[in-house]
């Protein structure tokens, strides 16, 4: 297999049979650097994008990209970023999901396992995502995946200049093949959400209505900012109240906190506690396409038409 050195970047051939599971450390025959490198993981084969297809309209030079981020853990961030994707798919806009969590839940949610990641292409020496970009059995809905080697990539990669970038300058590689990019993130604020605000036009910020939602909300927000000054000065935000339940009296508090906090950047939309969505999780589909009567299914759709109009006017 070619590796490359992650001090001068010469491109050295290695035997894979050589590489225990556990990594093994190799020293640069150009710079004597020695460094720890891996070997891949096994992938299967997959229907890839045809990068040759334009998109149909070429309104836009350059897909929109929305990030969606929380550092707080299970407020429906996935779940979302399938779904409304989706419901863009379904008004017609080539949609590129892209899977930047180690955890891999995204490309499972599409049923898919063990796929060449982006980590497999950059490790490969190539800028081309195209060779790991899949088309979903989904009309509209392409694929950037993640797999198990992604966890190595802060590692080899988190000390380098302009780490930050990495994503973003690949991604404009295929960014004028797409309508819209929705890049799902780690619940955590490191490398991956670095990467994926730095590339982002504007970042959606899914919120549960519990009592340590508005806690996640602000330090996303402050982290926000600091990618602001630092790496992205055009980027925005709205954030997007999910698992509501009108039932309950504190998710209507903290709904209507938000909304006093945030004001005309929460969604309008507001997506409900839905028992179809695990259903469909565990199907491995989108909700609109397991339960086409879903309420969320529904809200999704209309997400996607409001993420519309602000993708347009800002």
């Amino acid at each position: 297999m070619i590796i490359e050195c992650e001090k001068c970047g010469t491109k050295l051939r290695v035997d894979e049979s050589l590489i225990n599971p556990s990594g093994a450390q190799v020293r640069c025959s150009a710079c004597s650097h020695v460094f720890t490198v891996y070997r891949p993981a096994i992938v299967e084969t997959s229907e890839q994008m045809p990068i040759s297809e334009k998109k149909p309209s070429q309104k836009y030079p350059s897909a929109y990209i929305f990030t969606l981020t929380n550092q707080k853990g299970g407020v429906a961030k996935t779940t979302t970023c399938l779904n409304l994707g989706v419901g863009l798919s379904l008004l017609k806009k080539r949609v590129l999901l892209v899977d930047f969590d180690v955890q891999a839940s995204l490309t499972t949610c599409l049923g898919y396992k063990n796929i060449a990641s982006f980590y497999d292409a950059v490790h490969a020496g190539n800028n081309d995502l195209s060779r790991v970009i899949i088309k979903s059995r989904y009309p509209y809905i392409w694929l950037l995946p993640s797999n198990q080697n992604m966890v190595v990539f802060n590692k080899k990669h988190f000390a380098y200049d302009r780490f930050e970038y990495i994503l973003k300058e690949r991604l404009q590689n295929v960014a004028n093949r797409f309508d819209y990019i929705l890049i799902d993130t780690p619940p955590s604020m490191e490398f991956f959400t670095v990467n994926a605000l730095t590339a982002a036009n504007r970042v959606i910020i899914p919120s549960n209505c519990e009592f340590l939602a508005t806690q996640g909300v602000h330090q996303t927000l402050n982290f926000m900012h600091i990618i602001k000054e630092r790496t992205n000065t055009d980027i925005d935000y709205n954030i997007l109240v999910t698992m509501y339940d009108d039932r309950d009296t504190v998710s209507q508090m903290i709904h209507s906190k938000l909304r006093k906090m945030y004001g005309e950047k929460i969604f309008k939309t507001v997506i409900n506690i839905d028992t179809k969505v695990r259903e469909s999780q565990v199907m491995n589909m989108p909700i609109i396409y397991y339960y086409k009567h879903s309420p969320s299914g529904l809200r999704y759709i209309s997400l996607a038409k409001e993420v519309l109009e602000s993708a347009i006017h800002g």
